[in-house]
């Protein structure tokens, strides 16, 4: 099976438009433009092999708020391992949440297993008949969420059959009293986490799996040593201890995400559902209105299916009065 296509790909729109990369805007991931600070990193975290009792797990413990917990590399490689540590039979029925991160169903149809999409609005009807339920909360791109009691409703009617609830909360950062992570010692509930959204911090490629300690346990042998460079495991450690700096984001990206849908919903694109890090946007003439921003070299991030755009939030001042000229010139 092919690779699926991300937002972020800017390399390859700034050469189908013709637009020197440095001129554009991306819009199209969802990755917070304002990111943790990084400073310069010890000189030791390059010249060492990474070492798993440097800490990052209890800081990370407490951040989270987990009982247990395993540093992977991004979230990613935890979506594509998790199939092959799963016990079930390839014709168990595997809900995965739709529209969502469309890698979810691709890894596990890829490893054989019965996986189809789900509404939201169906899951209270199908969930007897799932073997493995996995969410999206808040969702990408539709930003729903999903209330603790009935994700924990589902999980159990799940586990009596031995199955799994998996709840990837990728942008739960900015509202992290939603998540489910101090449950996730139950066992065939696994919580996923990401230091790319909220901390921008994409490239670094660290993520976090919450679950019981025999799956961790699994799962960390699946993935082999060294699955985080020094580097990485050094800035998500300072990223995660940075409380004021994480209190002070959560302030900023609240307000600049009500920012953007007032800004879109001025130029008849009000927001059908969306996060404190973007917004998503139901439009019939989405391909029409994703190519006219592209060619004001302002990159969004497209869906087919439903027919829909997502706008991250622009960073710098510069790039708001860019966006409000764009969808104005668009508009007219």
């Amino acid at each position: 099976m092919g690779l699926l296509e991300h937002g972020g790909r800017l390399r390859q729109a700034a050469a189908r438009y013709n637009i020197p990369l440095e001129n554009w805007i991306d819009l199209s991931t969802g990755i917070n433009p304002n990111g943790w600070p990084v400073p310069p990193c010890p000189t030791s975290s390059w010249s060492r092999l990474p070492e798993d009792d440097d800490g990052l797990t209890a800081i990370a413990k407490t951040y989270y708020g987990a009982k247990h917990i395993l540093p992977v590399a991004g979230s990613q490689a935890a979506i594509q391992a998790l199939p092959r540590l799963c016990p079930l039979k390839r014709e168990a029925k595997i809900g995965v949440l739709f529209p969502g991160y469309g890698e979810h169903m691709h890894a596990w149809r890829e490893h054989g297993f019965n996986a189809q999409p789900i509404d939201s609005e169906d899951i209270d009807g199908q969930i007897d008949d799932l073997s493995v339920l996995i969410l999206i909360n808040p969702n990408n791109p539709t930003g729903a969420r999903f209330d603790i009691t009935q994700m924990l409703e589902w999980h159990d009617k799940l586990a009596r059959r031995n199955g799994w609830l998996i709840v990837d909360e990728a942008f739960m950062d900015a509202t992290s009293e939603m998540s489910l992570i101090p449950h996730a010692d139950r066992p065939g509930l696994i919580v996923l986490r990401s230091l790319g959204k909220f901390f921008g911090l994409a490239g670094a490629r660290v993520g976090f799996v919450a679950a019981e300690p025999d799956l961790l346990a699994q799962l960390n042998a699946q993935l082999g040593p060294w699955t985080i460079n020094g580097p990485a495991r050094w800035v998500a450690g300072e990223a995660l201890r940075d409380i004021d700096w994480q209190k002070a984001t959560r302030n900023r990206l609240s307000r600049e995400s009500e920012r953007l849908g007032e800004l879109l919903t001025r130029y008849g694109l009000a927001p059908t559902g969306g996060s404190a890090l973007f917004h998503w946007v139901q439009q019939q003439n989405a391909v029409g209105i994703h190519d006219a921003l592209a060619r004001q070299s302002i990159l969004t991030r497209l869906f087919p299916g439903p027919k829909s755009l997502r706008f991250g939030l622009p960073g710098r001042e510069d790039e708001w009065a860019r966006l409000d000229a764009a969808l104005r010139e668009i508009s007219l």
